[in-house]
């Protein structure tokens, strides 16, 4: 089974093709005209892409060229009823998997796009997982076979040479450094810094001095000038980790960065020029913190040139048996022990295949890291030494479950409540108590939804 998607502005030949393809046992997607089938496809998890060629105002070559951009082992197959030579070398010249004229038979379509899906199958899990690949481009903290996985590898490997911005999402601990560093390592800035920031460990009042420098006596304790790591990354490459956790006055003198290639170091006017790649990475959604007014629309569209959406574990478990034999191979080496799983690493998998993962891979790690750390020199692992808590108390993943960021949420809002209860409702000591700046607390409050019974509007 493969997951195709569907690009035609006829609903009829539509909802024929779909029907074809689920009676062959396909997951299948539609979309009515180019614009929808390039942003879907675009987007990762397609396996084929039927596109028909003649369509409004973006045709069938166009969705080929936008999603062959950005996901290149996406098999494409063009259909149309107006075939020509010309047309067919053009698509095939794209990068389309085959061409096929309409009208064709069931039989026909089903063989083409069998091959197509075959085809996809080999790249993902072959050509992009050897060894040999991996040591090439550096992938060898990249674990997984999945072809989510295969697909952020592909795409490394065509956006890296570039110098384009590149936005990387996804939930906490799915390896969004680990990407970013394997784009830097591929880049023609290798040899240069690799400067990496977590910009929700900084405060406000020191975010932009550690980033742009200062001038000496430029605020109190500043007794002598300093280099910001702006100008340590000049040449390489600046990772922006949480980037969604600035502030929004930040917020406009990174885009004014990014736009002109300078800072402004604090307490000088003077221009200084940096040639830096930029790669932001967020465990947000960027488009609600948009509407929350907490993230520059702006500095959003200039972040998202290349896009990375990492999957988090519960979505690609097939790599959990890679990820154990990694991770045992790497804990032994470092503790120096033969640790090893009673029954196997395939029966470690299935055990852990009902666990939800909230932590994602680094949960993974930190487990048998802890198991290794504990056992005997020589000793046996069990699912119990990893997960401790009964199965049934586990996380098991169902239908409604909260995901960790709601979690997250509902702590932040809960310890929020009760420092404005403590403290008679005066944010300023609420903030204070909870020790985060007046602005901050504004903000979080915002986004969360709690009131402001005493006072209004930001500090």
């Amino acid at each position: 089974m493969a997951r195709i998607l569907i690009v035609d502005d006829q609903r009829n030949m539509r909802a024929t093709l779909a029907l074809m393809l689920r009676g062959a046992g396909h997951d299948v997607e539609e979309a009515s005209d180019g614009d929808e089938g390039a942003e879907r496809g675009s987007a990762g998890g397609i396996d084929v892409v039927l596109t028909d060629l003649r369509m409004g105002s973006r045709d069938g070559i166009d969705v080929l060229r936008a999603i062959k951009s950005v996901q290149p082992m996406t098999e494409v197959i063009v259909m149309t009823a107006y075939g020509t030579i010309e047309s067919a070398v053009e698509a095939m010249r794209l990068g389309a998997f085959d061409y096929v004229q309409k009208p064709f038979s069931e039989e026909e379509l089903l063989v083409k796009v069998g091959k197509a899906v075959e085809a996809r199958r080999l790249v993902g899990q072959v050509a992009l997982l050897t060894n040999e690949f991996k040591d090439r481009y550096k992938f060898e903290n990249i674990v997984g076979r999945s072809l989510s996985v295969s697909d952020v590898l592909a795409r490394v490997v065509r956006v890296a040479p570039t110098d384009a911005i590149v936005l990387i999402t996804g939930e906490s601990g799915t390896g969004k450094e680990l990407v970013a560093k394997a784009i830097h390592a591929n880049s023609k800035r290798a040899d240069r810094p690799f400067v990496p920031v977590n910009c929700a460990a900084i405060t406000e009042t020191l975010l932009e001095s550690e980033l742009f420098g200062h001038a000496k006596g430029s605020f109190t304790g500043a007794l002598s000038a300093r280099k910001g790591l702006f100008e340590e990354a000049d040449g390489g490459t600046f990772f922006f980790d949480e980037i969604g956790e600035t502030p929004p006055a930040f917020q406009a003198k990174l885009l004014r960065v990014i736009q002109e290639s300078e800072i402004r170091r604090v307490g000088e006017n003077k221009p200084v020029k940096v040639d830096v790649r930029i790669i932001a990475a967020t465990n947000q959604d960027l488009l609600h913190a948009i509407a929350e007014k907490r993230f520059r629309q702006d500095l959003y569209y200039r972040l998202n040139v290349a896009r990375f959406q990492l999957p988090p574990l519960r979505e690609r478990r097939e790599d959990i048996p890679d990820l154990l034999t990694f991770f045992m191979e790497k804990f032994n080496k470092k503790m120096q022990k033969r640790a090893r799983y009673r029954e196997g690493t395939g029966a470690m998998a299935e055990a852990l295949r009902a666990y939800d993962f909230p932590g994602n891979v680094r949960e993974l790690e930190h487990m048998i890291e802890q198991a290794v750390a504990l056992v005997a020199e020589d000793g046996t692992i069990t699912a119990d030494d990893l997960l401790p808590t009964p199965t049934s108390e586990r996380h098991v993943v169902k239908a409604g479950a909260p995901t960790l960021a709601e979690v997250v949420d509902e702590a932040e809002k809960d310890a929020i409540e009760r420092a404005l209860a403590d403290e008679g409702g005066n944010r300023e000591r609420a903030a204070e108590k909870l020790s985060i700046s007046p602005t901050t607390l504004w903000r979080k409050m915002t986004r969360l939804g709690i009131s402001f019974d005493t006072k209004s509007g930001p500090p």
